[in-house]
């Protein structure tokens, strides 16, 4: 491919409906997959773009479909329509065994009849198809790859598909770049291409500034959804990948706590440098992007909802029920202050921070990565300026996981970490975040409330983890 490469593509007729009972069993297993418990009724072709032609050796169709499942609607709701998938469909005669594990099966009918497709982004071809595609800023059908003219990128570099993936796929490029694709996909500006660019326009070192990135201009009438939503997302583009450089010998904050809780080694050090980076990273949103100020009315709104999730929480989950009116506390104790004029300043954040979405550095340095926000959260609550407190407790509830992930749990340990991540972001920002007790408990408290209802539904033996923390949050105010 040259420079600004454009290329027209045209997609066989038939080709979902061969794919859809192959589709049907492969996509519910894969763990980015958000629908699981449900069957996949069927599908719709929101999008097909051959990158590679499927009479050849290796063929290569990039698809986005929309798969319906059934869902029974609640409080008088429509049901779901269905989530929208970004998938690479390889397509050869034979799969050798080094892909064995990509299958997705062989096609019975249809233009694919006789063929075996799979998964391509485990294969080494399509995968530098894509590099290249970014590194050329093509135009291939309605895919449009950009890049920051200002970065490099190397042709040739081996890619390597990263196996420990959960709501996305990324794949590894040498130890230079990785790509992250996004598999369930919407229409509209994503905050995690928006808020890094935004972080690399004010110079802000904490988070990997996006080298290259790949989006798809859909028409409204081809995703009939959309065409039906809001007006504001109907003909954006849909964001699919964004390419950035690889942090190559970093940690994982995660991964990290766990091994020094193992060792005894204290990690308080570690959060109040953690602490400095996020306040860094608000610090540096709020000068890049707007903020507001959240004046009674919208204070209520935001109280009314937290007291919502509480009640159908204790509905859900009968192990909340005694403590239902302290935890109820933490958020009229908020609506109160509300009431008597207090404000607060709301910015972007990002959204779902934890250990797991920080990267330390080999020489000691923090980075915040994975913007995205809650995936399962609309698109536009997930873009809303937010007290920047969200974000902070939200690693405060991850050092308590941590800590009670251990055996046996200590305690003392996330206490201080807590303290010292609290003590290092207002080293940063000037704002401890200690000295606003009654709108970091609210927060945190509806953190807890969220994590009992997807343990209780997910993983059982957890339970206890956020229910500690509720039993405290409900009788206190204080958090370290």
């Amino acid at each position: 491919m040259s420079e600004a490469v454009t290329r027209t593509v045209t997609t066989p007729p038939g080709l979902l409906a061969s794919l859809d009972p192959l589709l049907r069993e492969w996509l519910p297993r894969q763990r980015w997959f958000a629908g699981k418990g449900r069957p996949v009724t069927g599908f719709t072709l929101v999008e097909a773009t051959e990158l590679l032609p499927a009479t050849s050796k290796l063929g290569l169709y990039h698809l986005l479909v929309r798969a319906h499942q059934p869902v029974v609607p609640s409080h008088g709701a429509p049901g779901h329509p269905g989530d929208c998938y970004q998938l690479l469909i390889g397509v050869r005669e034979a799969l050798p065994p080094r892909l064995a594990p990509a299958l997705i099966g062989h096609v019975p009918t249809g233009p694919l009849a006789g063929r075996t497709v799979y998964d391509a982004l485990h294969d080494t071809r399509p995968a530098e198809l894509l590099l290249e595609a970014l590194r050329t800023r093509a135009r291939i059908g309605r895919l449009r790859f950009d890049r920051d003219p200002g970065q490099d990128i190397r042709s040739g570099l081996v890619p390597r598909v990263v196996t420990a993936e959960q709501s996305n796929s990324s794949v590894v490029y040498g130890d230079t770049f990785i790509l992250k694709l996004l598999r369930r996909i919407v229409p509209g500006v994503n905050p995690d291409l928006e808020l890094p660019l935004a972080l690399a326009r004010e110079g802000c070192p904490r988070v990997p500034a996006p080298t290259a990135w790949m989006v798809a201009d859909i028409a409204p009438a081809a995703d009939p959804v959309v065409q039906a939503g809001p007006v504001d997302i109907a003909g954006q583009p849909y964001v699919l990948g964004v390419l950035q450089p690889f942090l190559q010998g970093a940690s994982d904050g995660w991964e990290l706590a766990l091994r020094e809780l193992a060792k005894g080694e204290d990690f308080g050090a570690e959060a109040r440098a953690l602490g400095r980076a996020t306040a860094e990273v608000h610090t540096a949103l709020a000068r890049a992007l707007p903020t507001v100020t959240l004046g009674h009315m919208q204070l209520r709104l935001m109280v009314d909802g937290m007291i919502e999730r509480l009640d159908a929480a204790v509905q859900a989950v009968p192990a909340l029920r005694p403590y239902a009116g302290g935890l109820r506390s933490a958020f009229t104790a908020l609506g109160d202050l509300a009431a008597e004029g207090r404000t607060w300043t709301a910015q972007r954040v990002h959204g779902d921070l934890h250990l797991g979405q920080c990267l330390r550095s080999p020489s000691g340095e923090w980075w915040l990565i994975d913007f995205e926000g809650e995936p399962a959260r609309p698109l536009a609550e997930r873009r809303m300026p937010q007290p920047a407190v969200r974000d902070i407790a939200g690693m405060l509830r991850s050092f308590d996981y941590a800590a009670r992930s251990a055996d046996p749990p200590q305690a003392d340990w996330a206490e201080t970490c807590r303290a010292a991540y609290c003590s290092g972001y207002a080293e940063a920002s000037g704002r401890d975040p200690r000295t606003d007790p009654v709108l970091l408990r609210a927060y945190e408290t509806d953190k807890a409330i969220y994590e009992v209802v997807y343990e209780a539904r997910h993983r059982p033996d957890w339970l206890p983890v956020p229910l500690a923390a509720i039993d405290r949050l409900a009788s206190t105010g204080h958090l370290t």
